[in-house]
């Protein structure tokens, strides 16, 4: 895969900037960079949705592509119906079957022939796609994906959105693409599926893009790392894993700035001496003149250091106190199917950080849903204090709306548009973003958004499902030390364990159970362990 000359600006901000690289066959790649740099839209551009400004990528092959939020266009359907259609032998054997009976219908020899081709062609696919075998090799990836027999037969409507991550990247691994494209892959992945993937990627007969914040998982599988620069809006690929990566780049900003502070101190002393003897005459004056000659093409020819990129700003306040129990479960009966859980009590105490876990699918984003209201219980109630304010991050960023813009996403009655431009800023939105809609952006830019309407908010209440999903790892780092000083109550379901060490979390709800422990590391990283079995 070539990239060249890559130009692209949404706006006034610069994506790519004549961004040129090259990737080798079979080759697996990290793709890293800053939230905004352009990752995903990389992906777009491979993919033919987005359109340069100029220069173009030239591959061939078949594109398999898992992008971080899953949207399946008809979840009316079963798991294993939806797993199946992901190589189209089916669809193929059909067009065969009417091919077929188009020959007996036309008397044209010339017709007959041409049809005859087309048959060829379409059964060189089924071929490619190993028809006859194919049954088995799904079966395989089901078993080593641990997804149960239950499971294939649930509708893909009734599934958490980490099953339908799950789901999506069986499908993407049973299509038989040679180019796979994957945008934070291993966000729902649990630690035995996740071991398989690292396996079978890494010997996988294809190239492979990975955007991911996963640092362990980068590590495990790729051999080269593509660096979109946020900075120079260029691409560069380096060979090696992530951690090879960041020694060669510390490397590289280490020389370069090395040879701008010597080519600083050369230029000094050159003006210095312009400076003593510029009014001098005779051979001295000479000498000036040369040496501002000398000058002149240092400062033209000087290397220049990229400007410092910002990082986010975030500061967690609230505007009153909360009550001595912002939240109370009692008796909470909900299920679709099937009951998720049975008479679930308990409470939240003030200024608790708490943290909701369970295996996949057993209803933990489901639950922050009922304390919403977006969803109702069969049974039971949820209470909340008189000085309760609650704000809400939502896995799926289903609480945006697509079609308005960024500003509108975080438009509220409740404060100022200054206060909102602020707000947008802090998280690294410009001016020229404002007014650009929320369908354009990525899953990164979009977590911002949401990250940026709690702050607004002020809120004594907060529900965080998954919040660092999407974002990369030094913006992690810092929400991570805003929460823990939060002077607030939250209620956080996560499975980034460095993330949940790092808040403070007080409790753990056991779900299905309903008990509720002290935190350790040990029951985090256990249920991490168990999920595996799913």
């Amino acid at each position: 895969m070539i990239g060249k000359n890559l130009c692209l600006k949404f706006g006034l901000s610069t994506i790519y900037d004549h961004a040129d690289f090259l990737i080798q066959n079979d080759d697996k790649v990290g793709v890293v960079g800053v939230n905004g740099c352009g990752k995903t839209t990389l992906f777009k551009v491979i993919m033919n949705t987005q359109e340069l400004d100029e220069g173009k990528i030239e591959f061939s092959g078949l594109i398999g592509y898992l992008p971080q939020v899953i949207q399946i266009e008809n979840e009316d359907e079963t798991v294993l119906d939806y797993l199946l259609k992901a190589r189209p032998i089916e669809k193929i054997k059909n067009e065969i079957t009417a091919l077929y009976t188009k020959i007996l219908q036309t008397a044209s020899e010339k017709e007959k022939n041409k049809i005859l081709k087309q048959i060829g062609i379409l059964e060189s696919k089924l071929d490619y796609y190993d028809q006859y075998n194919s049954e088995n090799i799904l079966m395989e990836i089901i078993e080593n994906m641990h997804i149960s027999d239950d499971m294939l037969d649930l509708k893909i409507s009734n599934l958490s959105g980490g099953q339908k991550s799950k789901i999506a990247f069986a499908a993407l691994l049973y299509s038989k693409a040679n180019i796979l494209l994957l945008d934070e892959p291993t966000n729902h992945l649990d630690s035995n599926t996740r071991e398989y993937i690292i396996d079978y990627l890494k010997n996988y007969k294809g190239t492979v893009l990975i955007i991911s914040h996963d640092i362990e998982f980068l590590n495990a599988v790729v051999s080269s790392i593509m660096h979109i620069d946020a900075a120079t809006h260029k691409i560069r690929v380096y060979k090696g894993n992530y951690d090879n990566f960041i020694k060669t780049l510390t490397a590289l900003n280490e020389a370069r700035d090395n040879l701008i502070a010597k080519e600083e101190r050369e230029i000094e002393r050159l003006r210095e001496f312009v400076l003593q003897y510029s009014n001098s005459s005779g051979k001295r004056k000479k000498i000036a003149e040369s040496r501002e000659k000398m000058l002149a093409k240092k400062e033209a020819e000087r290397t220049i250091k990229p400007p410092s990129l910002k990082k986010v700003r975030v500061s967690l306040e609230v505007t009153n106190e909360g009550s001595r129990v912002p939240v109370e479960v009692n008796n909470l009966t909900f299920g679709y199917t099937k009951d998720l859980y049975n008479n679930l009590s308990f409470l939240v105490n003030n200024k608790e950080k708490f943290l909701i876990l369970g295996e996949n699918g057993i209803g933990k984003s489901t639950l922050l849903k009922l304390i919403m209201g977006y969803l109702t219980p069969k049974e039971g109630n949820i209470t909340f204090g008189s000085k309760t304010t609650i704000a809400y991050y939502a896995q799926e960023q289903e609480n945006l709306d697509l079609e308005k813009t960024v500003f509108e996403n975080a438009k509220s009655d409740e404060y100022s548009d200054k206060e909102v431009y602020a707000a947008l800023g802090n998280f690294l939105f410009t001016e020229n973003e404002f007014n650009k809609k929320v369908k354009y952006l990525s899953p990164g830019e979009r977590a911002r958004i949401n990250l940026a309407k709690i702050i607004l908010t002020r809120a004594n209440l907060l529900l965080l499902d998954e919040p660092t999903n999407h974002l990369d790892p030094i913006t992690q780092e810092l929400i991570a030390k805003n929460f823990k000083n939060y002077n607030g109550t939250i209620i956080l379901v996560s499975h980034n364990l460095k993330f949940v060490d790092t808040i403070g979390i007080n409790r753990i709800l056991l779900l299905p159970s309903g008990k509720i422990v002290n935190y350790y590391k040990d029951v985090v990283e256990y249920y991490s362990k168990l999920n595996s079995k799913n």
